[in-house]
């Protein structure tokens, strides 16, 4: 099943794609995380004041994780009502990106006032730049069980979670986009939804190659190129051997001028062809939080349409739709 294919058919071809080489140039510094411009920091500065109003609650908080040995800290979005209610809610997980930390989707988007009224908590876990994978060169990086085994169970103790997978999404940016992706196959009966966000689809299998800032961090995690770390975290090969029946419903959403554009359509593609649920969206944009706030609007907007969470009220906003 596919859904939602025109915008990617409008979008796929024509003079935005020509300029994309020149484009990447340019971001290769900062790609995974890119850090805002002055004038959306500024913008985002402005909601402040509004965010106070916000009935919902943002909570920090630590754990010892048995499989990092060591103290992680965490953010959860809860939302209206919580405190005075009794019900349990269902759960989005949400990623950072490389360089990036727990604080990231808070603070640099508009997070709590898109949320606001849904009945859903969110739960923003640190990886540092980890590639939220087992390392394959530190036995002690082993960042996948940590988020499968240790922060989901963490998040369902200390809140009042729907604790099924038909209430647990997951959904990241850039380095978080691909761990999305990543963990929705190789755990699809933890999760029902999965949001891939600019997504670093190609981590294992060559953005070292094409982009040598990342390459140090990247063989830190996957190991050099012919590593069985490599190939059991390419989602593409992943998919190769799925059983379609049992993955969650994959949201995709890139900008045009995103360096990652031409991996997120190769990831819709392949999706459709092995008649894999999902929907891309692609717009005009590139690798910067002015579109991830978007982007994390719309994905909120399909929960809502696909009864995962109720919605009473979901703020207006300038983005594209």
């Amino acid at each position: 099943m596919r859904e939602n294919r025109s915008r990617v058919n409008a979008n796929i071809t024509g003079s935005r794609r020509s300029r994309l080489p020149v484009f990447l140039l340019a971001v290769a510094a900062a790609v995974s995380a890119a850090p805002p411009s002055s004038a959306w920091a500024q913008k985002v500065a402005r909601g402040a004041t509004e965010k106070a109003k916000a009935r919902s609650t943002l909570v920090d908080a630590g754990f010892r994780s048995e499989s990092l040995q060591r103290e992680m800290h965490y953010r959860v979005l809860l939302p209206a009502g919580y405190e005075s209610s009794e019900k349990r809610y269902p759960t989005l997980y949400l990623l950072h990106g490389l360089y990036g930390d727990f604080k990231n989707w808070s603070t640099l988007t508009h997070l709590a006032d898109w949320a606001e009224r849904l009945d859903l908590v969110v739960a923003m876990p640190d990886a540092g730049n980890s590639w939220y994978v087992n390392s394959a060169t530190k036995e002690s990086d082993r960042f996948e069980d940590y988020i499968v085994n240790d922060f989901i169970a963490e998040v369902d103790s200390h809140f009042r979670t729907i604790r099924d997978r038909r209430a647990r999404a997951i959904a990241g940016l850039s380095m978080g986009g691909y761990a999305a992706m990543n963990f929705s196959i190789k755990h699809s009966t933890l999760f029902s939804y999965s949001g891939v966000i600019s997504g670093a689809l190609d981590a294992p299998s060559g953005l070292d190659e094409r982009i040598s800032e990342f390459r140090e961090g990247l063989q830190n995690a996957f190991g050099p190129h012919g590593n069985p770390n490599r190939s059991a975290n390419d989602v593409f090969l992943l998919l190769e051997t799925s059983d379609k029946s049992k993955l969650p419903y994959f949201y995709i959403d890139c900008g045009e001028d995103d360096i990652f554009s031409g991996v997120n359509r190769n990831l819709a593609t392949r999706l459709q062809e092995k008649h894999i649920s999902y929907e891309y969206h692609e717009m005009p944009g590139a690798h910067t939080w002015e579109y991830w706030d978007c982007a994390i609007r719309r994905f909120l907007v399909v929960l809502c349409s696909k009864n995962f969470v109720h919605r009473s009220y979901l703020p207006e906003c300038d983005c594209a739709t």
